[in-house]
């Protein structure tokens, strides 16, 4: 049976991802019309809504999230769709770890303690919810602004690796088109899902000794890490707002983690994840990654 997801933010990264997943799995993909506005009318008929908005204002955060969880909810109440929202590392604070569904939550910054509010939202409100946890995008569509091309390989023109704390922590990333793939096989699976479902997408733990590595191997030239220069942004801070975020969560690159991937794979035995070197390799570009990856 022909099934019909809404996507919410399609222009978006994660919209864009998931709206060509579901499209290659034979769903009606519906973009939602931000201008048109009244999501409830354009979630009538869809089985399932993808929550990929994201304000792009950090300092709203506190009122736009609640806002934007509000909508969804009643869009999906008023259709009787399940929610697939994806959800960040932020509320696990930081304590070192592989972190997974039973992993307590600590936030210990304003985002953190803004998405778990969110997530006992999405929680207790009876729709059906999937939150499909990741760690930091990495798209490997061109176009696309993320972690990897923004921080880490700005300057690779030069040989350099940029490494936002000790380059041998442990961060969790995600390669954005696993996390479509997931939400996929998620929504097809979900009447056999109880109404909140916590789920981590792990797959891609590694550091960025380990990502300068791996470039290093695929380009046939040496690299070199360098540390991000924080003593800049702790002076833009009183004028940038992007600053004063990244600031707020420097803890995150100096606290070494992963996701656990034990219940995905569990509920999804068949999921593979891309290869890890062919997920660093992303953030090159296709002129620029070796043959075949």
């Amino acid at each position: 049976m022909n099934e019909t997801v809404l996507i919410l933010g399609a222009s978006g990264k994660i919209g864009r991802h998931a709206a060509a997943a579901f499209g290659a799995a034979g769903w009606t993909v519906r973009p939602y019309q931000r201008r048109a506005g009244d999501m409830v009318r354009q979630a009538e008929g869809a089985q399932v809504i993808v929550n990929g908005l994201n304000p792009p204002n950090y300092h709203n955060w506190a009122k736009l999230i609640p806002q934007i969880t509000a909508q969804v909810l009643d869009a999906a109440r008023s259709s009787g769709a399940s929610v697939i929202v994806p959800g960040n590392v932020y509320v696990f604070g930081d304590t070192p770890g592989l972190w997974s569904e039973t992993t307590p939550h600590r936030p210990v910054s304003r985002k953190g303690r803004i998405r778990e509010e969110m997530e006992q939202t999405y929680a207790a409100s009876g729709v059906q919810t999937i939150l499909l946890r990741a760690g930091d995008f990495i798209s490997g569509t061109a176009g696309d602004t993320d972690l990897m091309s923004h921080v880490h390989l700005r300057g690779l023109g030069r040989g350099v690796v940029t490494s936002l704390g000790p380059p041998d922590t442990l961060h969790a990333y995600a390669y954005l088109p696993d996390w479509a793939r997931c939400a996929v096989g998620l929504a097809e699976k979900r009447s056999t899902l109880p109404v909140w479902t916590d789920v981590g997408l792990g797959g891609a733990n590694f550091t960025v000794t380990e990502l300068a590595d791996t470039l290093s191997e695929a380009l046939g030239r040496p690299l070199r890490i360098k540390e991000f220069g924080w003593w800049q942004m702790r002076l833009a801070a009183p004028v940038w707002e992007m600053a004063r975020e990244l600031l707020e969560m420097r803890y995150l690159w100096a606290t070494p983690h992963g996701l656990d991937q034990s219940k995905l794979s569990a509920l999804l035995p068949n999921f593979r994840n891309t290869n890890l070197a062919t997920v660093m390799r992303a953030g090159l570009g296709p002129a620029k990654r070796p043959r075949g990856a």
